[in-house]
């Protein structure tokens, strides 16, 4: 006789009243259990070439083919998709490894409204943009700081309101950095 081993006691497996929730063991559950796990969502081609680029120092190289690699995701996919997104970032990062934070934040800036667009205002997804945005804010010199100021704030808002954490803190940094100029 085959028993329930998901129950407890002696039930036999046709009685399903006594199974749990997750239904009935059958033949059928099984068989899904010789078949290979799914893959992992595929990182978006051209990655690798461009992380080995910026690893070896050649980060304009690596610029390059992160330009090529947003082109072709934008034609498949659209702006609005994770894989141009999160490439976006990429260029913003490679671009201040580059010694160019200022048109870095710009690119973080930009990944931060698509992310509000994709995600939502209150997706952690969007929450991590803003910091990424308002921590590279917060490495630029003073006076590049206050001249970026108003753009920071500008995309804070638009992206998470005008309250959100990111967009206080500015305002603060703003105010701070206005006092001691």
């Amino acid at each position: 006789m085959t028993r329930n081993l998901t129950t407890t006691g002696d039930a036999p497996m046709d009685q399903p009243e006594l199974h749990h929730p997750w239904g009935i063991v059958s033949p059928s559950f099984w068989a899904g259990a010789e078949t290979a796990p799914q893959a992992p969502p595929a990182v978006p081609r051209g990655l690798a070439a461009i992380h080995a680029a910026s690893v070896a120092g050649r980060h304009e190289d690596a610029l390059l083919l992160a330009e090529e690699l947003d082109a072709q995701l934008t034609a498949a996919h659209g702006e609005v998709s994770l894989d141009t997104i999160q490439v976006r970032e990429v260029r913003g990062y490679l671009t201040d490894l580059a010694g160019r934070a200022p048109e870095a934040l710009e690119w973080y800036l930009h990944a931060l409204r698509l992310r509000a667009r994709l995600h939502g205002p209150d997706s952690p997804d969007t929450e991590a943009a803003a910091r990424r945005a308002y921590s590279l804010w917060r490495t630029l010199p003073p006076a590049g700081a206050q001249d970026a100021a108003p753009a920071l704030l500008a995309a804070l808002t638009e992206a998470q309101g005008p309250d959100s954490r990111a967009a206080r803190r500015t305002r603060r940094r703003s105010a701070e950095l206005a006092a001691g100029a």
